[in-house]
């Protein structure tokens, strides 16, 4: 399993081998709810 740490190109991480996690479907559900959510990221 490869991550794709310093690709920048979509091209590549999907024709590379890289994973890639698709959250299309988790961001729907976040902005449909209509609710208030923290997404915090690490530095």
């Amino acid at each position: 399993m490869k991550y794709p740490i310093g690709i920048q190109s979509f091209d590549q991480i999907i024709n590379g081998g890289y994973v890639y996690v698709d959250k299309t479907d988790l961001v729907y559900s976040l902005v449909t709810e209509g609710k208030i959510y923290f997404l915090g990221r690490p530095r």
